[in-house]
């Protein structure tokens, strides 16, 4: 509970206790004396007055204060079901980082077995090789029992045996050595099963990684959407304001009865954009044209920006825009908003997303946060609360040319009056005046007067 608040109670109930009291018991009575109806009537307007302001602060206090539970709840709920999906991706992550372990296991004793295997071949070789050796010998030896069979034909049936033991042995050998080709083949077909596998586990990893990236830049665009969501304290806009307010210079000039009649007029504001084009935002009471008066044909009109401690450029037309005959903007280039060195304020894309905003006055003179309303009978327009708010700041309330920002930092619109914010979503013109030192064909007193009669034809509440 804030300490205005808390006042404003201790008030309320210090007159309740003051009125309750029965005081011609307490004290001894005096002579009466005639009555002052209308002393007595204006104590009981002023309570009444402190009473419904009580009650006003007390329902603004519990609503706000519903409001924000409800949104914090919301965002607490979201931020739960991110951190579930978060922790899913997790375990997956893990799940096939095991997989891909387990895999790489397998294929490394596969390798050893076939390792084994190809050095079991080579010694068959070199067992075969000496096998022919031995038969080759044997051959020789056959050879010289043949020629002398008849003492030798015993041994010669014994070598005829051995020859016949070592074929057999010869094509046990080749049998082998045809077994061990087809293992070998075997084994390399699962090599390659292996592999393949091996690499879909990395391609599904290089999924799953990216999957965490795409998370990471949701959890990224969840956070700045929460800052999004988030309001600004108005002191730091309105500090933010005076860092980055441009100040304008019109000068209006034209022939008079006694010599060249001149006016100017200076006005602090800020630069705006669509996402296209930026703009000075302006009130008409900002320029030397009033409507409250019949314009008469200006012969020289100049816009300057100015910023110290020498910087001055021109701007090239004044633009009244179809939204309000009374709002004008000044188009800036690129390169005279780098030289002014101010931040550019964007237009609010939600503006109603809070039901409060920050309403500047003149320019930076002072500044307070106020609520607003939709009007459905005027559907570019909304309308501000300044009841409580005139209450609290005195002789500071809304008036017309004062600028209203979100509570996001965006710009919402600028007063035509006191009670009516317009809404700026959009720069398009429907009259403009080019400056310069001759502008007597734009014939500027007929755009003024139609711009008057504009006004002139809008609901009352709006003028």
């Amino acid at each position: 509970m804030n300490k205005t608040l808390l006042l404003i109670l201790c008030d309320f109930l210090l007159l309740n206790l003051l009125a309750l009291t029965r005081w011609e018991k307490a004290e001894p009575a005096r002579a009466k004396q005639p009555p002052v109806p209308q002393m007595t009537a204006t104590a009981a307007t002023k309570d009444q007055d402190l009473v419904e302001t009580m009650k006003l602060s007390l329902a603004d206090e519990r609503t706000t204060r519903e409001q924000l539970t409800q949104k914090l709840s919301a965002t607490e709920s979201t931020l739960a079901s991110r951190e579930q999906n978060l922790t899913q991706l997790q375990a997956d992550q893990t799940k096939l980082a095991a997989t891909l372990s387990a895999t790489q296991r397998t294929a490394a004793d596969l390798g050893q077995k076939f390792a084994a295997a190809t050095q079991d071949a080579t010694l068959t070789k070199e067992e075969l090789a000496r096998i022919q050796r031995e038969l080759e010998d044997k051959r020789t030896e056959a050879e010289r029992q043949k020629q002398a069979l008849a003492a030798l034909a015993a041994s010669q049936a014994e070598a005829r045996q051995k020859i016949e033991g070592l074929t057999v042995a010869v094509q046990v050998a080749e049998q082998e050595k045809r077994l061990l080709r087809e293992t070998a083949d075997t084994l390399k077909t699962q090599v390659e099963a292996e592999r393949s596998d091996r690499l879909k586990a990395q391609a599904a990893t290089t999924q799953l990684a990216q999957g965490v990236g795409q998370l990471a830049e949701k959890s990224g665009e969840l956070t700045k959407e929460i800052r999004d969501n988030r309001p600004i304290n108005a002191n730091v806009l309105f500090s933010d304001f005076l860092a980055n307010r441009v100040t304008t210079l019109f000068t209006a000039v034209r022939s008079g009865l006694f010599g060249p009649a001149t006016r100017e007029k200076q006005a602090a504001t800020i630069l705006v954009t669509d996402g296209a084009k930026i703009y000075a935002l302006l009130h008409l009471d900002d320029t030397p044209f009033p409507l409250s008066e019949d314009s008469l044909d200006w012969e020289k009109i100049t816009a300057e920006f100015t910023k110290p401690p020498a910087y001055r450029s021109r701007a090239a037309a004044l633009q009244f825009l179809s939204l309000d005959p009374r709002v004008l903007v000044l188009p800036v280039d690129p390169v005279q908003a780098a030289a002014l060195g101010v931040k550019v304020y964007p237009t609010a894309l939600e503006p109603f997303k809070f039901t409060e905003a920050v309403l500047v006055n003149g320019g930076g003179k002072g500044y307070g946060e106020v609520g607003f309303k939709l009007d459905a009978s005027q559907p570019g327009y909304v309308r501000v609360d300044n009841r409580f708010f005139k209450r609290l700041f005195g002789d500071f309330a809304p008036s017309r040319g004062d600028l209203v920002l979100s509570k996001t930092g965006e710009l919402l619109g600028i007063m035509v009056n006191s009670d009516y914010c317009a809404l700026v979503n959009n720069f398009l013109p429907a009259k403009t005046i080019t400056t310069g030192d001759d502008v007597r064909a734009q014939h500027t007193a007929a755009v003024l007067n139609d711009l008057a009669a504009r006004v002139r034809l809008l609901p009352l509440k709006l003028q």
